[in-house]
């Protein structure tokens, strides 16, 4: 603790932080290149978000959503912890809820793990596959009026529950 006596102006308040919300990128981070992640970190930028998440899915979970094989999570994981190392940027965090679990992890738990350690406004980072995917699931229509998604690339047949939802993502390529 300093000795000096700071003199603040009556009625001073400490200037707001203009950063707000979370986006989080939830994808197997397989077919990811380091030009998306640079995109994706360049989103966060400019939309002026507190945090971009990075949420690589496990094994288990892939297989379960998609039935494409994936690499080992722990290799996944390495190639982004390089990225984010290179980036030195202190609002990117690697969450590794999937590597504690070591398990198939279904995207309500998920999300709802996210919403509760994250400052929300939440924006969900997809890619268009991903979100058809995710259009798919029955509790999607729960989860799209509490989140916003943000999709890559958008699909070129979305699934009927991400038409009906449209109003509610938005396409950032």
């Amino acid at each position: 603790m300093s000795d000096m006596v700071q003199k603040m102006p009556f009625g001073y308040e400490p200037p707001k932080d203009e950063r707000k919300g979370t986006m989080i990128f939830y994808d197997s981070f397989e077919h990811i290149t380091g030009r998306e992640l640079d995109m994706a970190a360049s989103i966060a930028k400019e939309r002026s978000f507190a945090r971009l998440v990075l949420y690589p899915l496990h094994e288990q979970s892939v297989k379960r959503i998609s039935n494409e094989p994936v690499s080992a999570l722990y290799k996944r994981e390495d190639k982004l912890f390089e990225w984010k190392r290179e980036r030195d940027d202190p609002m990117i965090v690697l969450e590794r809820l999937e590597a504690k679990r070591k398990k198939y992890t279904p995207i309500d738990s998920a999300l709802r793990h996210l919403s509760q350690t994250y400052p929300s406004p939440l924006f969900l980072l997809l890619t268009g596959e991903m979100a058809n995917r995710f259009a798919s699931f029955s509790s999607y229509e729960e989860w799209i009026v509490k989140l916003r998604m943000l999709i890559l690339d958008e699909p070129k047949q979305p699934h009927p529950r991400l038409d009906r939802y449209r109003h509610r993502w938005e396409p950032v390529t």
